[in-house]
């Protein structure tokens, strides 16, 4: 039985009840049509899925989408409007009017639709049953997600070529003769993935000791002989999946403690991606990792290794399932990160991350880009 049906079926619920504009990863996975502004789905028991839009909506919607399409006005909205005025109570009208009177809501439905749903009917928030059933990708899915990762090496190639031909001067990098920035490199990036159709923000770019703090996005100019960390999650604007991946390199020589910091953490990934397939939990690979660290003298704390080794990407560029401590069994068809990595302030940052697919045996590595430190 589908997982949608199954967790109404367990609750007597009529209908799934869901409100988002199609930016919204739940909504899109649901109905595949995406519009700025928030719209319902509904889905009763064993039957297609509906959207309801406004008019000037319904025909796109119609060609797009993969649930059946209904206007506001079919649905019983301008009529309910005219006796109640607030919009909020007169959305929950028509929702109930439609779906049902036992609802299963998502359990990110806004509170102020939910407090006026409960006017209208029962209501019993779902446990993230939509969240589960995105964590195990079809076979179009997957490769829709290879797809951008293909975009996504060419446009990493770019960013390393930019720090490879780099020239140095007065312990800066330079680029035709202007100093090479953190946003030169980005722009550059991201310029490039909107010619792929695709498109990216918070690219990271840090340099140095800021590699110690794996979020920092970086800026200013760029140096020699230290950890880059370039760190790109890019988005394909026509389907809305992602990818995710990550290189650290350095124009020169950088410190012993670097190299040897960089030579455990792609020992670490390669444990990670051995210990990856359906059946394993995301905590085992996880810990195989600590313990190699550990085994390495590095800390799996507040510095060292600090996060968790991996996640799931699809429609969010962090989705289930978790390759970390709480990280529950892997199944087939997940498409997860392996990224270890060791973060020292004061010292710097490494950090390596490919993505791919869980497999009855192994973990497929959608990821082909090099892994060279010095460049």
């Amino acid at each position: 039985m589908d997982p949608l049906d199954a967790a109404m079926k367990k609750c007597r619920a009529d209908a799934f009840v869901h409100y988002a504009g199609g930016e919204d990863a739940d909504m899109r996975y649901l109905s595949r049509f995406v519009m700025h502004d928030p719209f319902v789905f509904f889905k009763k028991h064993r039957q297609p899925g509906t959207i309801i839009v406004p008019l000037m909506e319904a025909e796109r919607a119609s060609r797009e989408s993969i649930a059946a399409v209904m206007t506001r006005t079919q649905a019983g909205l301008p009529g309910i409007a005219k006796k109640e005025k607030n919009p909020w109570k007169a959305a929950a009208q028509m929702i109930a009017g439609q779906a049902g009177k036992t609802l299963l809501i998502s359990p990110t439905l806004p509170a102020a639709l939910l407090r006026a749903l409960e006017e209208s009917a029962r209501v019993i928030v779902d446990e993230g049953t939509i969240e589960q059933m995105r964590a195990k990708k079809t076979p179009e899915e997957i490769r829709l997600i290879q797809t951008v990762q293909k975009k996504t090496e060419r446009v990493m190639a770019l960013g390393i070529s930019l720090i490879r031909n780099a020239t140095t001067k007065k312990g800066i990098l330079y680029h035709d003769g202007t100093p090479l920035t953190s946003e030169l490199v980005r722009t550059a990036m991201h310029k490039q993935l909107m010619d792929d159709g695709c498109r990216a923000v918070e690219t990271i770019i840090s340099c140095g000791e800021d590699t110690a703090f794996p979020h920092i996005i970086g800026s200013g100019p760029l140096r020699p002989n230290v950890p880059i960390v370039i760190d790109m999650f890019p988005r394909d604007e026509a389907t809305g999946y992602y990818a995710d991946m990550t290189r650290t390199v350095s124009k020169g020589k950088p410190d012993r403690q670097i190299i040897d910091m960089y030579e455990a953490v792609k020992e670490a990934q390669q444990i990670g991606i051995s210990r990856i397939k359906a059946g394993v939990s995301g905590a085992d690979a996880h810990n195989a990792v600590v313990d190699y660290f550990k085994s390495r003298g590095y800390e799996s704390d507040t510095r060292g290794f600090i996060h968790n080794l991996g996640h799931g990407v699809g429609l969010q560029v962090h989705e289930l399932p978790t390759i970390g401590a709480a990280g529950t069994t892997l199944k087939e068809g997940f498409v997860v990160t392996v990224e270890p990595g060791l973060y020292y302030p004061g010292v710097g940052g490494i950090r390596l991350e490919d993505m791919g697919a869980v497999r009855a045996k192994k973990f497929t590595d959608f990821t082909k880009y090099e892994e060279n430190l010095i460049v």
